[in-house]
Formats: C-alpha cells, structure tokens, sequence
C-alpha cells in the first residue's frame, strides 16, 4: 500500500522535509515512488504539486496524519483535521526482589 509521507533532510537542527510517495512499510529515508513537493517548518514554506497529489489519492494513497493536516491547512484536499498522537516512552519496570 502506498503512504504520502514527509522524507526529513537538511542539517542537524534545520529539518525541512520532502513530500514524497513511498510504500508504507519503508523506512522514511528510503527511495520513493515520486517527489511531490517540499515543506520546511521553520520558514513556514509549503510547495506541493496538486495535481500529483490528487492523482496519488485517487490511486489509494494514504497521506500521514501530519501531512493530512497539512493540506487541509493549505487548501490541497477537504475534510476534517486528525489528532495527531505522540507515543510517550515506557517506563522501565523495577524488578520485584
């Protein structure tokens, strides 16, 4: 199955993301099926091509629940926002002595 999902690059405390279509299984810096645009949080800069994006979701892909937003926020696609949940660290069991 298919996943439109954010690609990180650029330096080390500069993050700015690559939006590509990928399988969702593969790792996030793995090879994608195709580049669709770029987006980079610091400069609040989106570019995305919208025709490709269009296409892909008719396809059957599936974008992430950050990019979902993402292109509510910038008119790409309709619909409602997903909460966006970040998994907390477990915390190590004390053995019982």
């Amino acid at each position: 199955m298919l996943a439109i999902k954010l690609k990180r690059v650029g330096k080390k405390h500069q993050p700015s993301y690559r939006i590509m279509v990928a399988e969702r299984r593969s790792k996030a810096t793995g090879v994608g099926v195709e580049d669709l645009g770029h987006y980079n949080p610091f400069s609040k800069s989106f570019a995305v091509q919208k025709e490709r994006v269009q296409y892909w979701l008719s396809k059957g892909a599936q974008p992430t629940q950050t990019l979902h937003n993402l292109f509510l926020k910038h008119g790409v696609t309709t619909g409602q926002k997903i909460a966006v949940k970040m998994k907390k660290a477990r915390a190590k069991e004390k053995p019982s002595a």
